[in-house]
């Protein structure tokens, strides 16, 4: 049995789903079984990370997502894990490596070591920018051709999930990842503006960037029911010390692993063009 924490997020759900394709018992963890569209083979189960010990009766495998900013709930539900399951594979940042000192970078370091520390067989990934980050401009296409922003100019190696997911369900099936650190990106560097551009061919508009300053897109973000204000500052930090730095660096992790290459901000647009509609 494997156990999918985040099961109805962006990347968990693309793990529920192919796991049951190929054919693994899956147990998926959500607060709202009612409306979480999982597959049906999977056996879906309401909780978090705080009930997890609750879950994980006959589980081998776990994957990991983690939902917090700090890591202060790390030591129970690592200790749980230990207690019954074989294998996990952790979700963490690529800010642990990028920006250590950032409360992303120390939290997911944390956990990390954690992991390592509890006898379990680990396999991290580090995954660059999630293209589904695109969806936060959803609500600013709906309603017209232009997406207002900060740090248009600062480049990202955008990700599908379905790429990050087809990683995790390697390390969750099969032998050899014990212990690696996977570093995962998407194909190509693109730029905000870039992004904008490509999510408007694939909707067939002309969709445009127009630049803010930090302080309009701090005031936008914190006026956002749905963007969490305690994290406006820290993504803002964080996206200025990106711009002020080198470029991402590409990997071929995902073909390694997968046997596939990782898929384009384009096909990713292609993917979710409903979700801006």
């Amino acid at each position: 049995m494997i156990l999918v924490t985040g099961a109805t997020g962006n990347v968990g759900r693309q793990i529920v789903r192919q796991l049951v394709a190929a054919g693994h018992p899956v147990r998926a963890l959500t607060r709202n079984p009612g409306t979480a569209r999982l597959p049906q083979a999977a056996q879906v189960v309401k909780g978090g990370l705080e009930t997890i010990d609750q879950c994980l009766e006959g589980v081998e495998s776990v994957f990991l997502m983690w939902p917090f900013h700090t890591a202060e709930a790390a030591p129970a539900v690592v200790s749980a894990l230990a207690r019954h399951a074989r294998r996990v594979v952790l979700l963490s940042s690529g800010a642990v490596r990028d920006q250590p000192d950032s409360l992303v970078g120390r939290s997911h370091r944390e956990l990390e070591q954690r992991v390592e520390q509890s006898g379990l067989a680990w396999t991290t990934l580090w995954p660059s920018t999630f293209a589904a980050n695109a969806l936060w401009w959803a609500d600013q296409v709906r309603a017209g051709d232009v997406v207002r922003g900060a740090f248009g100019a600062l480049p990202m190696a955008m990700l599908h999930e379905s790429d990050i997911a087809a990683v995790a369900v390697r390390a969750l099936t099969s032998g050899g990842h014990e212990g690696a650190r996977y570093e995962l990106t998407g194909p190509e560097v693109l730029t905000q503006a870039e992004q904008v551009r490509i999510l408007g061919r694939a909707l067939g508009r002309p969709l445009r960037w127009q630049e803010l300053t930090r302080e309009e897109e701090r005031r936008r973000l914190l006026a956002d029911d749905g963007f969490p204000d305690a994290f406006v500052d820290e993504l803002l930090d964080g996206y200025a010390r990106m711009l002020d730095g080198p470029p991402p660096a590409l990997t071929s992790t995902v073909e390694e692993v997968t046997g596939r290459p990782p898929r384009t901000f384009a096909q990713w647009a292609a993917d979710h063009a409903a979700d801006f509609r």
